[in-house]
C-alpha cells in the first residue's frame, strides 16, 4: 500500500480526530496502537533470528503502549521507580525486566529487588557495588551486564552516546586494569551491555557500530574470562520527531550482523550468548499524534504569531534549553484552497522560549484551527514541562482502528510524606505523578 492507502491514522484521520477532540478536549495525544505492532514486527524481522527486543520506557512510559508491546513479545527495558510502576502496571513480570540507567541509588535498588527485579545494567565499579549491595541485603544473586563505553566505528551514523569522556558505561581501560572488581557480592556479571549511539540516520552506520560492539564483546569475553549469558547491543533504531515521514527499514541489517555473530559469538545461535537489543523511539514513534487548537492569531512588528493551546509543556520540553527541533504540523479540516501564510506558533506558557515552530508556512490558520503534530509517540508528553505554570496536560487516548482502548490523564498531585527512616529510604520529594 502507499502512504495515502494506509487505515487511516491519527493524524490523518480527520473524521475521528474531530470525535476524539469532542469526547476528551484539546489538547490531545492519540497513539494508534496497530502502529506499534507494526513497528514491532518491523524490527524483530530485521533483527538476527531469535533475540530478544527491549522496549525503553524512556521513549513513552505509557502502561497502555508498554502492555501492547509485551503481549507483542517485547520485554522492558527501565531506568527509575516511576518507569519501574509503569512496566508493573502494565503487567510486565518483574523478574523479565531490565534495570538500567546511571546514578542508581540504593533505595531505588532496594525497592526494585523487593519487587522482584533480577536483571541489571551497570555503567561502573561503584555502580555494580550498589547493585551487589541490594542484592545482599535481600539475600539474592543478581545478575549484571556491564555497558560498555567504547569506541564506535567511524562515521556520523546517529548521536553518540559513547567512545568519549563520559557518565555512561565502563571505559576499557579501566575494565582492563581492576578486573578483580568484578566480583563482589550479592552480583554476578552474566553479560555485557552496548548502547553507542540513538537515533542512527543510515542502516549501514548501524550496521558497522553493531558489528564493532560484537568484536568488543569477544574480546572482554577473552581478556576478562566473562562467561556470556547475555549480550546487548542496544539500539540506535530511528524514526522521525513531529515532522511527516515513515520509519527507516533496516532490509540488510539481519544477514549482517548474523555473520558477525557466527565469527565472533558463534553459540549465539543456541543462546550461548542471547543477543539482544533495545528500541524506543523506532517503536513507538509513529504511533503518536498531538491534536491542538490555535486559540488566538496576532500580528506584532511584521510576524504573525499563531497562539495554542498547547506548548514546550506537552512537546518538545528541550526546546526550553534552546534545542528546538524543526517540527511540522498539518491544520485539519481547513479549506484545500487556502493560501498558505508564514506563522510562529507559539505555546500557552509565560516564556518567549516556548515555541513549536518559527516561520512556519501553514495554510488556513486562524483561531480555532486544530493542528495534527505527527510522529510524536516518543519523547513528547512525558518528555516536556509538565509541571511548568500548572496547565492541565493533555488526555492520551489509545485507539485500535476507530475503537477507543483507553483514555488516561497524567496528573501532578502533591501530597504529605512523612521521613523515611526504613531500609529503603527513599530520595527527597514531595511530588508524585499519578494517572487520573
Amino acid at each position: 500500500m502507499t502512504h495515502d492507502q494506509r487505515d487511516p491514522r491519527p493524524d490523518t484521520g480527520e473524521e475521528l480526530a474531530g470525535r476524539l477532540l469532542s469526547d476528551y478536549g484539546s489538547p490531545l495525544y492519540v497513539y494508534d496502537l496497530d502502529r506499534v505492532r507494526q513497528a514491532y514486527r518491523d524490527l524483530t524481522a530485521a533483527l538476527p533470528e531469535g533475540s530478544r527486543l527491549y522496549y525503553s520506557l524512556k521513549a513513552n512510559p505509557h502502561p497502555g503502549l508498554v502492555a501492547e508491546l509485551t503481549r507483542a513479545g517485547a520485554r522492558a527495558e527501565i531506568t527509575s521507580r516511576g518507569e519501574l510502576a509503569a512496566a508493573v502496571e502494565a503487567g510486565c513480570p518483574p523478574h523479565e525486566l531490565l534495570y538500567s540507567g546511571p546514578g542508581k541509588t540504593p533505595g531505588e535498588l532496594d525497592e526494585a529487588v523487593r519487587l522482584g527485579v533480577r536483571s541489571y545494567s551497570t555503567e561502573s565499579f561503584g555502580d555494580l557495588e550498589r547493585v551487589g549491595a541490594a542484592g545482599a541485603a535481600h539475600g539474592v544473586t543478581l545478575d549484571c551486564v556491564l555497558r560498555i563505553n567504547a569506541s564506535g566505528a567511524p562515521g556520523d551514523a546517529g548521536l553518540r552516546m559513547t567512545g568519549s569522556a563520559s557518565q555512561f558505561g565502563f571505559d576499557l581501560d579501566v575494565l582492563f586494569d581492576a578486573p578483580h572488581r568484578l566480583l563482589t557480592e550479592g552480583a554476578r556479571v552474566v553479560g555485557l551491555h552496548f548502547f553507542p549511539l540513538t537515533n542512527a540516520r543510515d542502516e549501514a552506520g548501524l550496521c558497522a557500530e553493531i558489528i564493532q560492539s560484537v568484536r568488543t564483546a569477544a574480546e572482554l569475553r577473552d581478556r576478562l574470562g566473562i562467561d556470556l549469558r547475555l549480550v546487548d547491543l542496544g539500539g540506535g533504531f530511528a524514526a522521525p520527531y513531529a515532522v511527516p515521514g515513515e520509519r527507516p527499514r533496516y532490509p540488510g541489517l539481519r544477514a549482517a550482523v548474523s555473520e558477525a555473530l557466527d565469527e565472533h559469538l558463534p553459540g549465539w545461535r543456541e543462546g550461548a550468548p542471547r543477543i539482544a537489543f533495545e528500541s524506543g523511539r523506532h517503536l513507538v514513534g509513529d504511533s503518536g499524534t498531538l491534536l491542538t487548537t490555535v486559540t488566538d492569531v496576532k500580528d506584532s512588528r511584521g510576524s504573525r504569531f499563531a497562539v495554542l493551546d498547547s506548548g514546550i509543556n506537552h512537546l518538545g520540553g528541550l526546546s526550553g534549553l534552546g534545542r528546538l527541533l524543526p517540527m511540522k504540523a498539518r491544520p485539519l479540516n481547513t479549506d484545500p484552497d487556502a493560501a498558505a501564510q508564514r506563522v510562529t506558533l507559539a505555546g500557552p506558557l509565560c516564556t518567549p522560549a516556548d515555541l513549536l515552530g518559527r516561520g512556519v508556512e501553514i495554510a488556513g490558520v486562524r483561531s480555532g484551527t486544530v493542528l495534527a503534530f505527527p510522529n510524536v509517540g516518543a519523547y513528547g508528553l512525558s518528555a516536556s514541562l509538565l509541571g511548568f505554570l500548572g496547565h492541565r496536560t493533555p488526555a492520551e487516548v489509545l485507539v485500535d482502528g476507530d475503537d477507543v482502548v483507553s483514555a488516561t490523564r497524567l496528573a501532578l498531585h502533591r501530597h504529605q510524606v512523612a521521613p523515611d527512616t526504613g531500609p529503603s529510604r527513599r530520595t527527597a520529594g514531595t511530588t508524585t505523578k499519578e494517572l487520573t
